[in-house]
């Protein structure tokens, strides 16, 4: 595996021209994987059995963990601009906007923060050649939680609305 021929400098794969780091080499160090130097070097793993799969599912997961904050993140602010059934907003609309908003941000904070974690966990267990299980009670807390909230502005949306009528 150090036999790997340098290529030629691409800015878009590369954008600081780094050498790649061999995870091999660097995983028998105590060093964390990515504090290995150079800082923003691509990782380069030996691909054995379905480690490109494995890999591949790993990036897939995290920008899917992405994609949901990025959606937390403009439902809060919709929530936060204009949080209103009719063409005024009610007094009851306009109280619940700011801490309903708050709450959506927050969970898509806790969405990238989580995604985040789970990723560079599963990487370094991929560099330590580590058994690997992909469910954890940080994952299912943090699901359990946006899904009581959303239930729960469901509910305040139907009990807001059928006050009106």
């Amino acid at each position: 595996m150090d036999t790997i021929r340098p290529r030629k400098f691409n800015p878009l794969i590369n954008p600081v021209n780094a050498r790649p780091v061999i995870v091999e080499n660097e995983a028998s160090s105590t060093n964390h994987i990515f504090l290995a130097r150079p800082l923003l070097g691509p990782l380069l793993f030996e691909n054995t059995a379905s480690d490109a799969r494995d890999h591949c599912a790993n990036e897939r997961t995290f920008l899917s963990w992405i994609r949901l904050a990025i959606y937390l993140a403009i439902v809060s602010s919709a929530i936060l601009i204009s949080f209103h059934f009719s063409s005024q907003p009610t007094h009851i609309e306009r109280v619940i906007a700011l801490p309903m908003g708050i709450v959506f941000w927050c969970m898509s904070l806790a969405c990238l923060a989580s995604g985040f974690s789970l990723y560079v966990i599963t990487v370094t267990k991929y560099s330590r050649r580590a058994a690997l299980v992909q469910s954890g009670w940080k994952t299912q807390a943090v699901i359990t939680l946006m899904a009581t909230v959303i239930v729960g502005c469901c509910i305040l949306f139907l009990v807001t609305q059928s006050s009106k009528v």
